[in-house]
């Protein structure tokens, strides 16, 4: 069943851990946190300390989504503070099939991010080893921009590609999901919507969480 992951990079940092609590009471299973660098992306957000920090407070899984130059390097440091599964990007990757192995062989599960521009062709050699694909709906770097609707194209081939080749790995999408096209996203074939902004900057985030992942429950079945 298709499931909200709520990203904190939205949240309210000055309480974070209780932000947090809200959206968990929402029945969620996990957590997207952003991870920015200032050179692959313009925005810089946290590090592994606030990982290892959050860790304490919840036990969700934790979906790391590495904006950053060089994840070869850094994703076992986010591993160690408390990450469940780590996303990198293909256009960050020099030796992209030996990143998805290293990461899993510390114990994570490993997903690859595309960014908008970026066809789905360039992931066709690592389909049957990775855990994950997160297809970015708008270019990365800051919450609140508007979805590009090509993405669902990108969900759809991707969704037939994983029939046709009976693979496992899930699809993900983040950037400008809300309450008005979660039932699209998800009968294109999607499993996990991160959604910043339209929960954290709701009136009751964990509301908004309930709303959605009913609206994405309902959707789960009419599949296009």
């Amino acid at each position: 069943m298709a499931q909200i992951v709520p990203s904190i990079l939205s949240a309210d940092f000055a309480r974070l851990a209780e932000e947090i609590k809200r959206v968990e009471q929402a029945g969620i299973s996990m957590l997207h946190v952003d991870v920015m660098d200032g050179h692959f992306v313009d925005n810089l957000t946290l590090g592994p300390p606030v990982v290892e920090s959050i860790r304490k407070v919840t036990n969700l899984t934790f979906d790391l989504h590495l904006m950053i130059e060089d994840p070869h390097k850094y994703a076992p440091i986010f591993i160690e503070a408390g990450a469940d599964q780590i996303s990198i990007h293909q256009e960050a990757c020099r030796h992209l099939d030996a990143t998805i192995h290293m990461i899993q062989d510390k114990g994570a599960k490993c997903g690859v991010v595309l960014n908008p521009a970026t066809p789905i062709e360039t992931l066709t050699d690592v389909l049957d080893i990775v855990d994950h694909v997160l297809i970015m709906s708008v270019n990365p770097g800051f919450g609140g921009q508007k979805f590009i609707p090509n993405s669902l194209n990108k969900i759809r081939r991707l969704a037939r590609w994983r029939e046709e080749r009976r693979l496992q790995f899930a699809i993900e999408i983040d950037g400008g999901v809300d309450k008005h096209n979660v039932e699209t996203i998800v009968r294109a074939g999607c499993d996990w919507l991160v959604a910043g902004s339209a929960v954290f900057h709701s009136a009751d985030p964990a509301a908004t969480v309930k709303e959605m992942q009913h609206l994405a429950s309902e959707a789960t079945a009419i599949r296009v």
